[in-house]
């Protein structure tokens, strides 16, 4: 490998000669050669909007040249629209407030720059009135919002549509309700799927209200919160100009003591996609559970077969999808641990696990979008119910007893409930044989149709 020399405020160091990054981001390269976590790309983009956007302010205030100030939109451009995604290389577990990778941000804008024979400075023009300590906040926070409207929010509601058409499908069928895995009274499968529709609908509703404290920005509080280099003209014209690009209503945060050193907002959002996940872990072994079997399980529904199951039994077919997300809800439960003990260490003005509580969150939203979108489209879509099985296992049932109640009395249908399971015979028998119920009686209490509410 070739290098160039590259000169900072600490000195000279070699760089690989074909890479747009520079000093600061080599040192970081180098010094931080942990694990296999990069940051994620999501967060590189919304940090690229972010500096277009303050070049533009910058521009429109007087403090910046408008060649300048167009080279760095142009490569800002560059950077959001992924072509140069290989430019970033820095570990997730660098410096707590991600000055690093906002340096690597400006010096790429830098040296894209220079390609278009434009010289600009990775600190003095690229970061002008702002810093680290306001710019990546303020990155994580737009980097959430972006990805929950435009990739978590659509999936949720094709989802969503998806249960109310399984609904509409499957009113008429009767099946036995379970209460700790145990035989309960009958609902139908629609309302059972009425369930895991009405969570998503919650869950929605959770992520749709953190949104509010996403949209309050950081940016114009720079170092420490108080704003120095940064004039009120410059933080207006900036959420004007982000506003406008993006469609967006994004807000000052009024209070930039609290925007740099508490993340709150990441913490309340976190929580919602928790809850999404598990709603989404629910719904997910509710269904695995119902399509068990073939012949050994409960198979009262059946889902899509979509690869082999076994390696060694042929023609055995898994709730694959069922347990991919699955596997996600539990890693985002866990994401919400660490973004929630990240967020408690805000000492004095800044929060330093920036890096780790923005990994955590933007993987808890894009595994969420992928993972619902992937289970919709090659499950959820696809099941069907068994209603033999499901008809065969209301008429076994011994809760069906519960309807009894009113007129016998609880302890009554207790003893008819253990004499049928006792002597393996069906309700109807041990109630006739108790001889606490007529058979005219049985046939107009016990009915299942008529024990599904309104």
């Amino acid at each position: 490998m070739t290098y160039r020399i590259e000169r900072d405020s600490m000195g000279e160091i070699q760089v690989p000669k074909m890479a747009l990054w520079g000093a600061q981001t080599e040192r970081s390269r180098q010094n931080f050669n942990i694990g296999i976590e990069k940051m994620p790309i999501a967060l590189i983009h919304a940090l690229a909007l972010v500096k277009k956007n303050a070049a533009k302010a910058n521009e429109a205030s007087g403090k910046l040249d408008t060649t300048i100030s167009q080279a760095i939109q142009q490569a800002a451009d560059a950077i959001i629209n992924g072509e140069v995604d290989e430019q970033f290389p820095l570990s997730l577990w660098q410096t707590g407030s991600g000055t690093q990778t906002n340096m690597n941000v400006n010096e790429v804008i830098a040296h894209l720059a220079a390609k278009a024979d434009v010289m600009v400075h990775p600190n003095d023009h690229v970061n002008m009135s702002q810093s680290s300590n306001d710019v990546f906040p303020t990155a994580i926070h737009v980097a959430a919002v972006q990805l929950m409207e435009q990739k978590l929010f659509p999936v949720m509601k094709q989802l969503i549509q998806t249960l109310k058409k399984l609904e509409s499908e499957n009113e008429k069928i009767v099946k036995i309700g379970r209460t700790h895995l145990q035989d309960a009274t009958p609902v139908t499968f629609s309302q059972e799927i009425s369930g895991w529709r009405s969570g998503f609908e919650h869950s929605y509703q959770m992520l749709d209200l953190t949104l509010f404290e996403l949209k309050q920005l950081a940016l114009g509080g720079t170092a420490v919160g108080t704003g120095l280099n940064a004039s009120k003209e410059y933080i207006e014209r900036f959420f004007k100009s982000l506003n406008e690009e993006t469609n967006n209503q994004f807000i000052e945060n009024p209070n930039k003591f609290h925007g740099l050193a508490s993340k709150d907002a990441v913490v309340f959002t976190s929580g919602a996609l928790k809850a999404l996940a598990a709603n989404a872990m629910k719904m997910a072994n509710d269904i695995r559970w119902m399509a068990s079997g073939p012949r050994s399980g409960l198979g009262e529904i059946s889902i899509p077969a979509n690869e082999p199951g076994s390696s060694i039994m042929p023609g055995k077919i898994n709730p694959t999808q069922c347990e991919a997300l699955t596997m996600i809800a539990i890693q985002v439960m866990g994401n919400d641990t660490t973004i929630g003990i990240g967020a408690s260490q805000g000492n004095f003005e800044l929060n330093v696990y920036m890096p780790v509580i923005a990994y955590n969150l933007i993987q808890s939203i894009e595994l969420l979008a992928d993972g619902l979108r992937s289970f919709e489209q090659n499950c959820l879509v696809g099941i069907k119910a068994n209603q033999e099985n499901m008809t065969a296992y209301v008429e076994q049932s011994l809760m069906l007893v519960t309807a009894l109640n009113p007129h016998i009395g609880y302890d009554n249908g207790a003893k008819i409930a253990k004499k049928a399971f006792e002597e393996n015979t069906t309700l109807k028998q041990a109630a006739l044989t108790s001889g606490l119920v007529t058979e005219k009686e049985y046939n107009r209490w016990v009915k299942p149709e008529q024990m599904l509410g309104k």
